[in-house]
């Protein structure tokens, strides 16, 4: 097995190329070379299932492996009886149209502190997922991994640790690296090789070396100030990165098998394509 590639909806190319549904996404990312695609739920799943199903039977056809970004709207760190069940509704509207395409990982947002400690809102989240987990085994979505996404903003969780952690508690359970993210509510902290190294190795510390070898991404280049996140950039950017040669050389090393999910700004198809032929690259050397 190799990792995988490929963007986070439709890139500004695949509009000027005269695509307008995304049931024909899957035929154009496997002719530029891409396999992967993580399908936007994140203002509301807003697609039905027979459109669902169309997507999900193109990219069989084509070998696209098909993830689902669920709603923005999921805040974990809340034990609130109306927000736990919001939370349960969103992910398991999300499981319906996964199961109706063929996808199998779920991307989740942990959720902003608040005014609770931090320690509070991480073990709230702890229990949130564990009510999620419960209702999909309820519902029968076995076949979704939930994958809690690392954040960009300091005010959110979502740190490396956080998620980890977090991820540790159940097998099911798999970190969403999201490299830009990272550098963000760092301040520029994920700049070298030995950073992403050390990354790798506290995944591995925390969760197993077997889980952290599939793990899934995001990643582009992220613009940030002082509190963190500000917006996406594109491959273009050369100041705030990160770059991805030092991530591919330690997945090529390490023998890891993700899913990268490119979040570039208009330009995410070509630049999971430049992502491939950097741990293409990587891997010969």
């Amino acid at each position: 097995m190799e990792p995988r590639f490929g963007p986070a909806g439709n890139a500004q190319s695949f509009a000027d190329a005269g695509f307008k549904a995304t049931v024909d996404a899957p035929r154009w990312l496997a002719n530029m070379g891409l396999n992967a695609y993580e399908y936007q739920c994140g203002r509301g799943v807003n697609v039905g299932e027979e459109t669902a199903a169309k997507i999900g039977a193109q990219a069989a056809q084509y070998g696209i492996a098909l993830s689902i970004h669920t709603p923005y709207f999921i805040n974990l760190s809340s034990l609130e009886d109306e927000r736990v069940e919001k939370n349960i509704g969103y992910v398991l509207a999300s499981c319906r149209v996964a199961r109706a395409m063929g996808a199998t990982r779920l991307t989740v947002h942990c959720g902003g502190q608040g005014k609770l400690s931090r320690e509070r809102a991480a073990l709230n989240t702890i229990e949130n997922v564990r009510h999620i987990l419960a209702a999909m085994d309820d519902a029968g979505y076995t076949a979704q991994t939930v994958c809690l996404e690392t954040m960009g903003k300091q005010s959110v969780l979502g740190s490396a640790e956080e998620v980890f952690r977090f991820v540790a508690t159940d097998d099911r359970l798999l970190p969403c690296i999201d490299f830009g993210h990272l550098n963000a509510r760092t301040q520029g902290g994920y700049r070298t090789e030995e950073a992403f190294s050390a990354l790798f190795d506290l995944m591995e510390n925390t969760i197993g070396v077997a889980r952290a070898r599939v793990f899934h991404s995001h990643f582009s280049k992220i613009e940030y100030t002082d509190k963190g996140e500000k917006r996406h950039l594109n491959f273009r950017d050369t100041v705030y990165g990160p770059e991805f040669d030092p991530i591919a050389r330690q997945v090529a090393r390490r023998g890891y098998t993700p899913t990268f999910i490119c979040e570039s700004a208009g330009t995410q198809a070509e630049d999971a394509l430049t992502m491939k032929r950097i741990y293409e690259g990587a891997k010969a050397t």
